[in-house]
């Protein structure tokens, strides 16, 4: 089947990146297996994460199916271009729909690509993780490949104005090595491992990154275990109990 709406929405980003200016630092692509099933797993700190993480899958020449949630299947320009990309919209009131679409994918030899925190962590921390990603891989023989993206946050992020000025903004992605998730195990005890494993690529993406906040009122995108001013994610829940 043609890809009649990936490849051109592909060309349209890459143009975007120029015409921004976007200074991307991408290693790892080689992990992403050429051929096969594999599930994809990243950090979520931007609306914009599921274009650089397939971004990191070009390399390989693969294209990634993401699991996005329903309301954007419904928008009026994004919808078209969703379906026809063909991602894969989560209704979270009926995952189990979600899933049965993604399992098949995977077992035809796709690539899709799960954001296990769900929504998108305003600390800029990693939340904890949902075990569906561990689950899929298991069911259908497939392996899990960790990602983290830093920087994107800068661009478009919960709470704060997109930025698409000729910004020079640095992005840094990694992707780490392939893991196995074995069916006789636990998915939970994998999902932890996974999240480990994200967690070591996103402290490798930030100590890469080649800038830093420029003063006082540029603190926000840093999150405050690095000397930032974004909230805690124990401030997060505070907010949300009240």
């Amino acid at each position: 089947m043609a890809e009649l709406v990936y490849r051109p929405v592909i060309g349209l980003a890459r143009t975007l990146f120029k015409v921004w200016d976007l200074k991307i630092d991408c290693q790892g692509s080689e992990n992403i297996p050429r051929s096969g099933g594999a599930v994809l797993v990243s950090n979520h700190i931007s609306y914009l994460d599921f274009i650089f993480d397939g971004l990191a899958a070009l390399p390989q020449k693969r294209l990634v199916r993401f699991m996005a949630k329903e309301s954007v299947f419904r928008h009026r320009i994004s919808g078209p271009l969703m379906r026809g990309m063909k991602h894969i919209p989560v209704d979270r009131q009926q995952g189990e729909a979600a899933y049965a679409h993604a399992l098949d994918s995977l077992r035809s030899g796709e690539i899709v690509g799960v954001f296990p925190e769900a929504t998108i962590s305003e600390s800029f921390t990693l939340k904890s993780f949902k075990s569906g990603a561990a689950r899929l891989a298991q069911e259908a023989g497939v392996p899990l490949v960790p990602m983290a993206l830093w920087g994107t946050q800068r661009l478009w992020t919960k709470g704060h104005p997109r930025n698409f000025k000729r910004s020079h903004t640095p992005i840094t992605i990694r992707v780490g090595e392939a893991m196995e998730a074995p069916r006789e195990q636990y998915a939970g005890a994998i999902t932890r491992r996974l999240r480990e494993r994200v967690q070591e690529l996103l402290e490798a993406a930030q100590r890469a990154y080649p800038v830093r906040p420029k003063g006082a009122d540029d603190t926000w995108w840093m999150p405050a275990h690095l000397g930032g001013t974004a909230p805690t994610p124990e401030q997060l829940r505070t907010a949300q109990a009240h």
